[in-house]
């Protein structure tokens, strides 16, 4: 069992809530942190009723001032953060060429510019206590493309980038950073994007036959792995990117 403090962007439902639970149950106080304050307590209460530690954290990843003041709420009621997990995200599937500025600037803003700033406000804490454990949700989009996903394949991407230099940045100081990519994945987001395509069914089913083992995977699935990349024993692993996608990717 860990007591090493972890916060999880877009905690409240999805892979963020099965990320949050998971941490929960190995020990870890969690902050949940989401723009949804009622999901955020939702999953806290979870949390804390099954006998763990865990507070509801309201925050904004795309207001950075919200971002530094959420943190200090639960450094001062958790403790010091030591584990990060950037999982916060949103898309909307369409061809790149019906895309405009104001969409690419959200895109951008939720998925990758939303990890810089909560990586900003937490790395130097760990960098000065010598230990931090920093797990980003990318996606396989980033690393094999996906049609109508442009503008987010190209900002997990970057989340990819970015989370192996800052690898090679923080090693000496005993900080990792990994990414795990979820393939397609059964979350509400999925089923609102999906639900607003004209033909949902084909979509479901152009996604699956992707996927060698033929289905989409389970928020759960994805939890496993960044529980274990969060945990002591994956100390000496960083600048690492692990698909977890059954198959979808395979390098």
């Amino acid at each position: 069992m860990s007591s090493r403090v972890a916060l999880v962007t877009g905690g409240a439902r999805g892979i963020g809530r099965a990320i949050a639970l998971r941490l929960g149950e190995e020990g870890h106080p969690v902050a949940v942190a989401d723009l949804s304050a009622d999901g955020a307590a939702d999953v806290a209460r979870e949390i804390n009723d099954a006998g763990g530690r865990a507070i509801a954290l309201p925050v904004d990843i795309t207001d950075s001032a919200g971002v530094r003041d959420a943190v200090a709420i639960a450094n001062e009621e958790l403790g010091p953060i030591e584990v990060l997990v950037n999982n916060a995200g949103w898309d909307d599937l369409m061809p790149f060429v019906e895309t405009d500025e104001p969409f690419w600037d959200r895109v951008i803003d939720i998925n990758y510019k939303g990890v810089l700033r909560l990586t900003s406000a937490l790395l130097p804490g760990m960098l000065e206590r010598r230990w931090g454990r920093i797990v980003n949700i990318g996606s396989d989009a980033a690393r094999v493309g996906s049609s109508h996903e442009a503008v987010y394949a190209g900002a997990k991407g970057a989340v990819i980038a970015f989370t192996k230099t800052i690898a090679r940045e923080s090693a000496r100081a005993g900080v990792t950073a990994n990414v795990v990519c979820p393939g397609p994945t059964d979350t509400p987001l999925l089923g609102e994007i999906v639900g607003a395509a004209e033909d949902s069914a084909k979509v479901i089913s152009r996604m699956t036959s992707a996927v060698p083992m033929k289905r989409v995977g389970q928020p759960s699935e994805i939890a496993a792995a960044v529980a274990f990349l969060a945990g002591e024993d994956a100390g000496f692993i960083t600048g690492q990117t692990l698909s977890v996608s059954g198959g979808l990717t395979m390098a």
